[in-house]
């Protein structure tokens, strides 16, 4: 028998004992779960509600108080009278392989979706994209969504070896080359903080202009640093890589349980001979394995197989051809997660919505 505890729940079934999750304790059982993610921490959630979101978190017991799933959704209502939609990054954190408790954690993904009247729920597992598990979401009343919200494909690098000399033999020569002229010619790295959000936020600015894609505003970055990057301890760092004291680089790597994620970058149009950002990513993950990660996740080139990929990546620089011809150099697997699935509770708000997303070339979910 399962029941959910919801911490903004108006309703509970009677063999049900309230027991609030505290931040701390959230965060502590994401990390240590298999399935884990940073887009399902209490952290993530506050950052999203101070930017346009609703979060909820609901914890997922046994009758013996054991803990087996988290559930971090966040909602939001659409412009044009379109409703309310909810959305699940990379969860429910939940043991796949167990259907049962995968049905639990779904069932309380509805229960929220219910209770916050929301017309769809779009939920992106921590799945990779097998057929199994496929089938296992189709089982349990999910159908596969036109569109993915986080990035589909990606690389992950393996950091767990016996010392650091081994992730750079599973690199390419180039990277490596880069990574080593970087430093021969004086380029240093140190940790920022949330004093250097805005430098960051210039340095993104200037990627974004040059390399055609959306950013958030400032003050979110300095919140995310205010939330996940304060302390020797925290779970994210901003490095900033320097020439003579000039800033010509920088990204912010975070960590939940045996994963790392490189989740932004940006780098100057200057002195980009220096090879900067290769530096970084190794400093990044010299950092992660320091705190005991496992995987090191490049976060996000195009969707292809990799045959398509190496055919194409030296001819092609549009959309993320020019990200993938930069993050192969660092050795790793590609791979493809099984993306996005919906429940739906409104099919005619939800056809809307498609066709809204199709007209505007966007979700407006991006988290």
């Amino acid at each position: 028998m399962f029941y959910c505890v919801s911490m903004r729940s108006g309703y509970l079934p009677p063999y049900t004992r309230l027991r609030e999750l505290s931040a701390t304790e959230w965060d502590a059982l994401v990390a240590r779960h298999p399935h884990g993610h940073l887009l399902q921490t209490h952290a993530w959630g506050r950052l999203k509600a101070a930017h346009g979101w609703h979060a909820n978190w609901s914890a997922i017991f046994t009758n013996r108080e054991q803990p087996i799933g988290m559930v971090m959704m966040l909602m939001r209502a659409l412009p044009y009278g379109l409703g309310r939609i909810g959305y699940v990054p990379h969860g429910p954190v939940v043991d796949w392989d167990d259907e049962a408790s995968a049905a639990a954690a779904l069932h309380a993904v509805r229960s929220l979706g219910c209770r916050l009247r929301v017309f769809a729920t779009v939920v992106e597992p921590d799945l990779l994209d097998t057929p199994s598990d496929q089938r296992l979401l189709a089982r349990l009343g999910l159908k596969p969504a036109h569109f993915s919200v986080q990035p589909r494909r990606t690389i992950w690098v393996n950091l767990d070896v016996d010392e650091d000399v081994d992730m750079l033999a599973a690199m390419k020569p180039k990277t490596r080359y880069n990574i080593g002229l970087a430093r021969r010619r004086g380029v240093t790295v140190r940790a920022g903080g949330v004093e250097d959000a805005p430098l960051f936020y210039r340095l993104l600015r200037t990627t974004a202009e040059r390399d055609q894609f959306s950013i958030h505003t400032l003050d979110y970055y300095r919140d995310f640093l205010r939330l996940f990057a304060q302390g020797e301890d925290a779970p994210a760092r901003l490095l900033i890589a320097e020439y003579q004291q000039q800033p010509l680089a920088a990204l912010v790597v975070a960590a939940v349980g045996e994963r790392a994620i490189y989740l932004y970058g940006a780098s100057s149009d200057q002195q980009r001979e220096l090879m900067p950002t290769y530096l970084l990513q190794w400093e990044a993950m010299l950092w992660a394995r320091r705190r005991g990660c496992k995987t090191y996740d490049l976060w996000g080139i195009p969707d292809e197989d990799e045959a398509t990929l190496e055919a194409n990546f030296e001819r092609r620089s549009d959309g993320l051809w020019g990200v993938y011809r930069f993050k192969r150099g660092f050795g790793g697997q590609v791979v493809r997660y099984i993306g996005a699935w919906v429940d739906v509770r409104s099919p005619l708000r939800w056809w809307l919505f498609q066709q809204a997303c199709r007209w505007r070339k966007t979700t407006g979910l991006a988290a």
